[in-house]
């Protein structure tokens, strides 16, 4: 097809839905394995680039992957320009270093266990070849900076054979003609070994047999992962949040009912900036959830909460910001309202598009996509698992209701991606007119629970490009007659930056897709 019909083709209609093809798994569990609680990953995050994947897991460590497809592999740059055709390759990668980012504190004020779990990874802008990045607990978030180092070695002594005499004896120059009368403790009657600093020389050219290591720097080279700050004693509540700004200089932290600005370089110190706090804590009524700062404009961010709403806030207003630029929240629906109601309406991530245009918003049931620059509500709903309606009185009872599922956005921003149960994550696309709505599952045939999506069109809610998307679900199980399983859960994924390729945690586990 040549260019022009590309573009012919992309004015007619939405893009066709992606074939999804497994590529890559690491810490494949054999069957009947048991995962260890510490093993189990709790983030993953993609750098700028796409070139580097960062995992943390339960056990406070942090995992790093690089990519080796991009790699020329030898060809030289005059041969690859010769060659007159795309390199079809999709995203590989090898594990590259981990380090222990967190160890299990002890709050003796409080009289609290503080986990090492890591909550979030964000990467920072590279220097110099050196990797840099964020992670957090609960409570203490670390800046790292990771680089390879040439290794030093000791190299041979400087011992010279010719030279040596006997076994360390020392050269015959050295010794005296006729040995003195010494007492029985060892030292000399006429007093001239008492003092020996006083009497004693090196002979020129040093005693042959003293042998001193040398240390040399060798070709090769060791990843070394270095703290270089920690920013603690800032949050009274759990951290939920870490994100950097786009001046490369700042970053946000989230609890629950505080954000703060930070200086990378600044660790002892940093500014308050929403605090939901009321003066009486029996008049709480939300929490924070979840902030970001937008991609580009670095006085904006957003945050989310457990009422199901979105606010954006601009850093310009004033110091503490606790009036919002924008609010972003879906009208309920009349005589909907259940006991569940607010918990499922809890939004548990948010995620802006690569532009700053839109939000991604994860609640429990539903993917929402709203526009900033429209807060009347979501230009578009995506039921994620809408066979789990009628069953959420036991997922209350279990807890299952309170998981809180990540979600990320393709980098043209034509797509969405969250996980479910059973490690099975959704795939919609959310380009005006399209369909798009898969169903793949974490493991090595992705497409093995796939059916077909539904003939019948997404329904309009107004007049505006508002659609709901349902997807694919029979109730109670899945496309194989199979029930689902609420204790496998695929609670964090992340979109690579350039590509359609997908890594995505189930359990222990890290599975990478691309289509």
């Amino acid at each position: 097809m040549h260019g022009g019909d590309e573009v012919v083709a992309a004015l007619a209609g939405p893009p066709q839905p992606l074939d999804w093809k497994f590529s890559q798994v690491f810490g494949e569990r054999t069957a009947g394995e048991e995962v260890q609680e510490v093993d189990i990953i709790s983030a993953i995050e993609f750098d700028k680039t796409g070139d580097h994947l960062a995992t943390g897991d339960r056990g406070g460590r942090v995992v790093l992957f690089e990519r080796t497809d991009t790699k020329d592999h030898g060809v030289s740059r005059r041969d690859l320009e010769r060659m007159d055709y795309l390199i079809s390759r999709h995203p590989e990668f090898r594990y590259k270093t981990e380090f222990q980012s967190h160890e299990p504190e002890f709050d003796y004020l409080k009289s609290l266990e503080i986990e090492e779990k890591i909550n979030k990874i964000r990467w920072c802008q590279t220097a110099n070849s050196a990797l840099f990045l964020l992670s957090t607990n609960d409570k203490t978030i670390k800046f790292w900076k990771v680089q390879e180092k040439k290794v030093k070695k000791i190299s041979d002594m400087n011992l010279d054979p010719s030279k040596a005499v006997g076994n360390g004896s020392i050269a015959s120059s050295s010794n005296s003609s006729s040995p003195k009368p010494c007492l029985a403790n060892g030292s000399s009657l006429d007093g001239s070994y008492n003092n020996l600093s006083h009497d004693f020389s090196f002979p020129p050219g040093g005693l042959p047999s003293l042998h001193l290591p040398v240390v040399v720097t060798s070709q090769e080279t060791n990843l070394v992962a270095r703290c270089r700050r920690v920013y603690g004693h800032a949050h009274d509540y759990h951290i939920n949040s870490i994100s950097n700004n786009s001046d490369g200089e700042t970053f946000i932290s989230a609890d629950d009912l505080r954000i703060n600005l930070w200086n990378l370089e600044i660790s002892n110190q940093s500014f308050n900036i929403v605090d939901v706090k009321p003066a009486n804590m029996e008049d709480l009524t939300e929490v924070i959830t979840s902030a970001e700062f937008h991609p580009t404009h670095c006085n904006m961010l957003a945050y989310s909460s457990s009422k199901g709403s979105i606010r954006l806030i601009d850093l310009r207003q004033s110091a503490l910001c606790d009036s919002h630029a924008k609010l972003f929240e879906e009208p309920e629906a009349p005589g909907s309202r259940s006991f569940f109601t607010e918990i499922i309406a809890s939004i548990s991530d948010i995620k802006f598009a690569k532009d700053g245009r839109y939000i991604l918003s994860r609640d429990y049931m539903t993917l929402k996509l709203w526009d900033i620059n429209m807060d009347s509500g979501p230009v578009a709903t995506f039921q994620v698992h809408e066979y789990l309606r009628p069953k959420l009185c036991d997922l209350y009872e279990n807890d299952s209701i309170f998981d809180k599922f990540e979600c990320c956005l393709s980098g043209d921003g034509l797509r969405v991606a969250t996980g479910s149960y059973s490690n099975l994550f959704r795939v919609f696309g959310c380009a005006p007119g399209s369909t798009e709505a898969t169903t793949l599952e974490a493991s090595k045939n992705p497409m093995r629970r796939q059916v077909q999506t539904p003939s019948r069109p997404s329904r309009p809610l107004s007049s505006i490009t508002r659609v709901v998307r349902r997807g694919t679900e029979t109730p109670g199980v899945d496309a194989n007659g199979n029930s689902f399983d609420f204790m496998t859960k695929l609670l964090h994924l992340a979109w690579h930056p350039t590509e359609n390729s997908i890594a995505c945690a189930a359990a222990n586990s890290l599975y990478m897709y691309y289509a």
